[in-house]
This record gives structure tokens, C-alpha cells and sequence, in this order.
């Protein structure tokens, strides 16, 4: 097994959050531009920009411990930034919304999971500043998976609407 300082483990949480944070930006963006209804894209323009302040927040904590976001980390998450949405392929447009949503709510959950293990690991260690850091983040992140939440089944149900609509016509 390798030999980590435990300023190294912490480094790697903080890279690995900054690149998934970097990621997710891009990809609220674009739901941001895709739908029909104006505050589920209001939703997510809203959290992007949340998201890019909680992006260098996290890089300035990097910094603050003489180290520098990953660039391999930030490429890799950006080209895996497209898995969820091939799982919305062979979806019809009206759903898009809906799929956005429940990809955006998987994403919340588990960034609310990867600041639970950086908080943790930060006391751990005794680093207050990134455990701080990390939960100040994490609250964002649960409040962002309620008010997606919120959302699903509206959009679900206004999704089948529409798609039963075509189909009568």
C-alpha cells in the first residue's frame, strides 16, 4: 500500500469534488436550456451558478493547502459527464425535462454522499476548515435534491400528457 499523508488523502477528496463540481456546472447549463417549464430551468441555472461558487470554494481550500485542481480529474469527469445522459436516449423530447430531473437528482444525492466522506475524513484528521467546508456544502446539496424532487412527478405527469396527446391525435 502506497505511503498517503493525510493531507494528500484530503487533497484528493477536495480534486475529486472539484472536478465533479466542474462537471455538473456544465451539465446544469444544459438543462438549464432544455424544457418546457420556465422554473424547473430557472432551477437549474440557479444551482449552476451555486454550483460554480461551490466549485471555487473548493478550489481555493486546494490552494489554501499548497496544492492545485487536477486536471486529469476534471477531464475524466467531463468526459464521464455523458453517462446519464445516454440513459435518457430513446426518450421522446417531452420527457427530457423529467430525465433531466432525475439525473440531476441522482447527482445531488450523491454529492450529498461524497461530502459526507470529506467532512468525515477533514475531523478525522482534524482539518476544521475543509470539514466546515464540506458540510457547508453538503446542506446545499440536500436542499438542491429536495427542490429537484419537488419537481419529478409534476413533470412526469405533464411528460405523459403529452405524450398521450400525440399519440390520440
Amino acid at each position: 500500500m502506497a505511503d498517503h499523508s493525510t493531507k494528500d488523502i484530503i487533497c484528493r477528496y477536495l480534486q475529486d469534488a472539484i472536478a465533479a463540481e466542474n462537471s455538473f456546472e456544465s451539465q446544469l447549463r444544459g438543462f438549464a436550456n432544455e424544457g418546457d417549464d420556465p422554473s424547473v430551468r430557472q432551477l437549474f441555472e440557479q444551482h449552476a451558478e451555486e454550483t460554480r461558487i461551490q466549485h471555487q470554494r473548493l478550489t481555493a481550500r486546494l490552494e489554501a493547502l499548497g496544492e492545485s485542481a487536477s486536471t486529469m480529474k476534471s477531464m475524466m469527469a467531463h468526459m464521464f459527464n455523458f453517462a446519464p445522459k445516454a440513459a435518457s436516449l430513446g426518450h421522446d423530447e417531452a420527457e427530457r425535462q423529467t430525465q433531466n430531473l432525475m439525473m440531476a437528482y441522482a447527482v445531488e444525492n450523491s454529492e450529498v454522499a461524497m461530502y459526507e466522506s470529506l467532512a468525515t475524513s477533514a475531523e478525522a484528521v482534524g482539518d476544521t476548515a475543509t470539514a466546515q467546508l464540506a458540510r457547508e456544502i453538503q446542506a446545499q446539496e440536500e436542499a438542491t435534491a429536495k427542490k429537484v424532487w419537488q419537481f419529478i412527478a409534476p413533470s412526469a405527469r405533464r411528460s405523459l400528457e403529452k405524450l398521450t396527446a400525440e399519440m390520440s391525435r
